[in-house]
């Protein structure tokens, strides 16, 4: 078999896959240690035709795939992959282009330029903003606060990419008690260390209090400071006051970076963006394209309002790197990779098949469909425990055993699947409506089967 015939053997598997998701049980019907002995083995001493690999991967695959990318699967935010992005990811595939800059891939380097364009006017962002494309939210948030590093140490005149931090100015991060564990993560993978962290109080949606921000950020009126703030808190939705949290930061010359992993989306939909409003005033922004935007993973965005900046944290020079160091940046000076994969064909493929106008539908409609599975479990009778202002919903069923209960019954029962969490010291269901797949009737269902789970743990 050429490799056309390949190619075109595992798409047709690919599409059939995908024509099945609305059907398909949400949960795999096995897991990985049973899955193992499938995929493990000796390593064979001779090579197996490629047709023959292919048939084994999806003989070895089929019962271990999660319908994540179906319309019923609410468990973290994960959208789903539109056809045109899918589509533009087998290519990618196939071209087998690095995006590091001009000399090895023109074309990738003119998609990622052209989809960062689209990206800052949908997000409401400076429009002289770098985007680098990276894999997700922990590389966003990481590229955010580094860039954020290198400025608030070299106002104090302290070269952090020369120097390290031995010996610096102690960096701190002030950042709500809500905030996502990969602020945390990020802060251990910069050299700042986790106790660098000054955490906010959130009010009860979860959305950082300006007044005890202000009370943090005078305690150390001195100290080099970045300020992350919050679009789209991960169990509530709940988004910051940006704007006066920016204000507040401002007054004490401190870096602002906005995790906006999926709340900054509400920027494109003119209903839900003033729930972002301020967000353009900060430094730094992470953002992901495989939540709201449903194209495939991996795919995120690091966007700084300072180039400059931008760059001077992220890029790196060599005499063979052919084509680097120009007076624009190329992709590979914005993110921490240079081996690196041609994300912006896909993020390009689904700007086009979207349009704006899309774009802001889908955000919308996640939202409308996370208030109808809202108001469709009250009045079944369970606990609301957010107020519903994006895309999650949080569900209690009692005390914390039966809420565990209900969640592994739903997910047992295949019609749809959701996750738990820890919300103010409570267990709850977590539900995150973010696939352009999803519709009322999947919402209905899926509530449906909820109900019938809780009446029967």
């Amino acid at each position: 078999m050429d490799l056309r015939s390949l190619l075109q053997h595992a798409a047709e598997v690919a599409g059939d896959y995908r024509a099945s998701l609305p059907d398909r049980p949400v949960q795999a019907p096995a897991r990985s240690d049973a899955l193992l002995e499938r995929f493990g083995g000796p390593l064979p001493r001779t090579g197996t035709p490629p047709e023959r690999v292919v048939d084994e991967l999806v003989a070895a695959a089929e019962d271990g795939l999660m319908s994540t990318a179906g319309p019923r699967y609410f468990g973290f935010v994960v959208g789903g992959a539109l056809p045109a992005a899918t589509a533009a990811d087998v290519l990618a595939a196939g071209w087998d282009q690095v995006a590091f800059n001009d000399a090895l891939s023109p074309a990738a380097v003119a998609a990622e330029r052209a989809v960062s364009g689209w990206l800052l006017e949908l997000l409401g962002l400076p429009p002289t903003a770098t985007v680098g494309l990276v894999t997700g939210a922990q590389a966003g948030n990481t590229v955010g606060i580094a860039a954020g590093r290198h400025h608030v140490l070299r106002a104090v005149g302290w070269d952090v990419e020369r120097d390290g931090l031995q010996g610096a100015p102690r960096v701190r991060i002030v950042a709500s008690e809500d905030r996502h564990a990969t602020i945390d993560r990020a802060a251990r993978l910069l050299g700042l260390g986790e106790a660098a962290i000054r955490p906010v109080a959130a009010d009860g949606n979860g959305a950082i209090d300006p007044a005890d921000l202000r009370r943090v950020l005078a305690a150390e009126p001195s100290a080099p400071t970045v300020v992350c703030l919050q679009a789209g808190n991960v169990n509530t939705g709940a988004c910051d006051d940006l704007r006066t949290a920016v204000g507040i930061a401002r007054e004490h010359d401190a870096w602002v970076h906005v995790d906006g992993a999926f709340g900054l989306w509400a920027a494109a939909a003119p209903a839900r963006a003033h729930l972002v409003d301020g967000a353009d005033l900060a430094d730094s922004w992470s953002c992901d394209g495989h939540k709201w935007l449903n194209v495939p993973y991996d795919c995120g965005f690091a966007i700084c309002a300072h180039p400059d900046v931008h760059v001077a944290a992220m890029n790196y020079a060599a005499s063979y790197l052919t084509g680097s160091g120009g007076p624009v940046p190329m992709p590979a000076d914005l993110v921490p990779e240079s081996s690196r994969r041609a994300r912006g064909f896909a993020v390009w493929a689904a700007l086009r098949e979207l349009g704006a106008d899309g774009v802001a539908e889908l955000v919308e409609r996640c939202c409308r469909l996370a208030t109808r599975f809202a108001e469709g479990l009250a009045a079944a009778g369970f606990e609301i425990a957010n107020d519903v202002v994006l895309n999650q919903v949080l569900v209690g069923f009692g005390d914390d055993a039966r809420t565990d209960a209900v969640i592994a019954a739903v997910q047992r029962c295949g019609i749809c699947w959701m996750g738990g969490t820890v919300w103010r010291g409570r267990h709850y269901m977590r539900i995150a409506v973010s696939n352009a797949l999803t519709t009322e009737d999947d919402v209905d269902r899926s509530v449906a089967a909820v109900t019938r789970a809780a009446g029967v743990v």
